[in-house]
């Protein structure tokens, strides 16, 4: 017979839920969960009293909690303690060209997964969609967040026309513009503007020739190359991003 117990149990076990809650957080507590969220954690997760669930409220960071009551249409968890802060979000925003309803929904989720911390829709002549439903939107993220254990969420604005934004950009944030007839090497230009960056990307028709060079005349824009081959908008922005965040990012510091 062995000498040594069994080893306890991790708690929270890394399978626990995640959820983004509104309620601000602090140990003991008390968050009531209703609606989707509860339908999500009593009947397609089978959580019950004394079981796990991660929270997270965007503002003091990721929190064990433990189920106190469930009932059939809501439940309530009381947080018990700090796991890890609100996560450091690189100063990066993502100005994407916007795209048809399944291709930008695409683009939210994997901007969240890459560690953008804000969304920038852009309205370009050459744009198939000109609306965007920003409490869906907004959900996406969510989503998207609680699946990769973000810890901060991703900020979206509406869309606004190109003409404004290059007219009101912030000058000292760099603007990156991803050209489909070239540019210069997307990294060296990355490393050679550090401090607060952005992405701009093109709709799925691209930019027209107007719009081109309105965006290279702008004095904060730094026009760049994403290889020999024309990328679709969703394309541009998940592989620049992720280009981004490798050589300036919270990618290049792991």
């Amino acid at each position: 017979m062995s000498d040594h117990l069994p080893a306890t149990p991790a708690w929270p076990p890394r399978s626990a839920p995640r959820l983004f809650v509104e309620t601000p957080l602090s140990a003991g507590a008390q968050v009531s969960i209703d609606g989707p969220q509860a339908h999500y954690l009593g009947r397609v997760m089978r959580v019950g009293p004394g079981d796990a669930v991660i929270l997270c409220d965007d503002v003091s960071g990721e929190w064990a909690a433990r189920a106190v009551s469930v009932g059939k249409r809501d439940l309530v968890l009381e947080c018990v303690n700090l796991l890890r802060g609100r996560e450091a979000v690189p100063d990066f925003t993502l100005c994407a060209g916007l795209l048809k309803k399944d291709r930008f929904d695409l683009v939210l989720e994997k901007a969240c997964e890459l560690g953008v911390r804000h969304i920038q829709p852009v309205l370009t002549r050459r744009c198939v969609a000109d609306k965007l439903n920003l409490d869906r939107a907004r959900a996406t993220l969510i989503e998207a967040a609680e699946q990769c254990a973000r810890t901060a969420l991703p900020t979206i604005a509406a869309p606004v026309r190109l003409d404004a934004l290059l007219r009101e950009w912030d000058a000292p944030r760099a603007l990156f513009f991803a050209d489909e007839q070239g540019g210069a090497p997307a990294l060296a230009t990355f490393a050679a503007h550090s401090g607060p960056a952005a992405l701009l990307t093109g709709p799925e028709g691209g930019f027209t020739d107007e719009e081109r060079a309105a965006i290279r005349a702008h004095a904060s824009a730094h026009a760049i190359t994403l290889g020999p081959r024309i990328l679709r908008g969703e394309t541009a922005c998940i592989a620049a991003t992720a280009l981004w965040m490798g050589g300036m990012g919270d990618w290049a510091s792991d």
